[in-house]
């Protein structure tokens, strides 16, 4: 959800469904970022959270989207990345926000890691419908 005022200027829909879309991925907000001013320690923290977004999807979802929007706002610049899937979607958020805990076999790091990375973290999840992460990654003024 955007404030009314932030600005889209540039849109770009990559569907993953398999590990390799993932460095298709990173390339594409790699370019985005670069567009947009990011430094490049703020690109690594936004491929570092998609990294950690996109193996989500692929392990509880098997496949979804990412919506790539590049922003303005006054006079900053950034990228807003949305991760869409149709999964089994998180039961406890709260709970899944946590440092350590994991519903699979993973480290339980990856959301709770992606947030404290951006600037902007939104994730909303319906059971048995999927879930929805959105992240945002802003120049300074």
């Amino acid at each position: 959800m955007l404030p009314a005022t932030t600005n889209v200027t540039a849109t770009e829909t990559v569907f993953v469904g398999h590990e390799k879309d993932i460095m298709l991925l990173v390339t594409l907000i790699r370019q985005h970022a670069s567009l947009v001013g990011l430094t490049s320690l703020d690109q690594t923290k936004l491929i570092t959270a998609t990294s950690e977004l996109t193996r989500n999807m692929l392990n509880y979802a098997d496949k979804g989207q990412v919506i790539i929007d590049q922003l303005t706002r006054g006079n900053q610049r950034g990228v807003q990345l949305t991760f869409a899937d149709n999964g089994p979607g998180i039961a406890d958020i709260d709970q899944a926000m946590e440092d350590g805990y994991s519903s699979g076999l993973g480290l339980g790091l990856g959301l709770p890691g992606a947030k404290r990375l951006m600037d902007e973290f939104h994730i909303a999840s319906v059971v048995g419908q999927g879930t929805t992460v959105t992240i945002a990654k802003w120049t300074d003024e």
